[in-house]
């Protein structure tokens, strides 16, 4: 083997581990939750930023409460998930066990720091979260399986703890625009959750009747654009009018659109877990840059 073929090898040794090592980095990212709990603290940034306030520790909390949240109903429901997932997810069990722990201490750490009023404010979606994963004491089932209402709660959950839940922490009294901007939180994580349910139709079951499930995957999409063009209507009844915000919303929700139209059942399991769930992510950027220029 002379010293060119040599160096061709070792060129292609050192790719493929390079490659290796950023695709297992990359789904340890997505599938431990760090993701979405990004997307999470994103969209805390956003509604802070958009009341002029700098502080970043609701959106911390916010953050590290994603991580234990998500985590514990993985494996809760580990039995319901694929099987390559499950596979994953005990290869890194130890390493997820020792994240979530840290997480809820140090969420616990901050928490301590809140007033009453906030936890009465997270309570109702506290408890939306802790009864999508345990039965409802009178319908012995979680609300996850509740004909109908899955995309309903996730939304709830999002809207009121990214939204309602920094403003009472920052004791901002809520006004007409602040509940414009819960619903259009709402109708965005609605919007960019339909993907996924479009991704698990082959796994859900049937009496979960998902927008997919029950009106099939073009009219689900025509739904998830439907409240596309409610959110950039809701922003005409604010007062006063942000064009700035007007515009980055616009982009936002439009990008948003597209991927939902894009979404199919038969998708990478990058397209929903990664690109879907980094819109928050470049809503903030956004943000960030509008109010930098």
């Amino acid at each position: 083997m002379n010293l060119k073929t040599r160096f061709y090898y070792s060129q292609s040794f050192t790719y493929i581990c390079v490659m290796s090592f950023f695709k297992k980095t990359l789904n340890f990212y997505i599938f431990s939750n760090l993701h979405i709990a990004v997307s999470a603290f994103c969209l805390v940034k956003i509604t802070l930023l958009a009341n002029g306030i700098e502080e970043s520790k609701t959106a911390l909390f916010v953050f590290l409460s994603t991580i234990v949240a998500y985590n514990f109903i993985r494996f809760y429901r580990i039995s319901g998930v694929v099987n390559w997932f499950s596979e994953w997810m005990n290869e890194y069990k130890n390493v997820l066990y020792m994240i979530s722990t840290l997480s809820l201490v140090f969420a616990g750490f901050l928490a301590i720091q809140f007033q009453l009023k906030v936890f009465l404010c997270l309570l109702p979606f506290a408890l939306l979260t802790f009864f999508y994963v345990f039965p409802l004491p009178f319908k012995k089932i979680p609300l996850r399986n509740v004909p109908g209402i899955k995309l309903f709660v996730i939304g709830l959950s999002f809207a009121g703890i990214t939204v309602i839940f920094p403003l009472v922490q920052n004791d901002i009294t809520l006004a007409i625009n602040h509940w414009l901007t819960f619903i259009q939180r709402f109708l965005f994580i609605v919007l960019i959750t339909i993907p996924f349910d479009i991704r698990d139709l082959h796994c859900d079951i049937e009496s979960l009747n998902t927008l997919p499930q029950k009106f099939g995957v073009k009219k689900a999409k025509t739904i998830g654009v439907f409240y596309a063009i409610f959110f950039i209507v809701l922003d005409f009844f604010k007062q006063p009018i942000d064009e700035i915000q007007l515009i980055i919303g616009l982009i936002v929700i439009v990008v948003s659109a597209i991927f939902l139209i894009s979404s199919k059942e038969n998708q990478s399991k990058y397209f929903s877990a990664f690109w879907v769930e980094s819109l928050p992510i470049f809503w903030f950027l956004l943000i960030f840059l509008g109010l930098n220029l």
